[in-house]
């Protein structure tokens, strides 16, 4: 799995003109399943996502998760990040998991980052963890903070 996570002030997801999912200071994280993703690794990925210190403390250092700052995360499913662009100028898509097992395995995420971050921190805000659409044709909008940005794979 790749995940490209994004610190923002500001996020959102609109299909068919209608915002589906927003969210303000926290991470907007881009999800590409490829073939060779085990369930096994989604729990250390959760984990990884909600406890990676991208936020400044008081000392302006890097220290603090999303969860520290009681922070939003939109998780937007991104097959593309699966990508093999080593040969040619066209991208193959070969690496990447059927749609059965992508939407499989970002529904895993999305189940163990909510049961993760709700033990670790009780109390965050109800619409917390949101999500892009699985599927369909996205306008992802953000408002990069930093900017910050790292991809993360397991």
């Amino acid at each position: 799995m790749i995940a490209l996570l994004q610190r923002t002030t500001s996020a959102s997801v609109t299909v068919d003109k209608q915002v589906i999912a927003s969210i303000n200071q926290g991470l907007l994280v881009l999800l590409g399943v490829e073939k060779k993703d085990e369930p096994g690794s989604v729990e250390r990925l959760a984990e990884k996502i909600l406890k990676y210190r991208v936020f400044a403390d008081a000392d302006d250092k890097m220290n603090l998760s999303v969860l520290d700052i009681k922070g939003a995360v939109l998780m937007v499913p991104q097959f593309t990040l699966a990508a093999d662009t080593q040969k040619g100028l066209r991208p193959s898509f070969s690496n990447a998991a059927d749609p059965e097992k992508g939407l499989a395995m970002f529904a895993l995420l999305i189940d163990i980052m909510r049961v993760k971050g709700e033990s670790l921190c009780h109390d965050l805000p109800d619409n917390w963890l949101q999500t892009g659409q699985f599927g369909a044709d996205m306008a992802v909008e953000l408002v990069n903070d930093g900017p910050v940005t790292f991809t993360l794979k397991t």
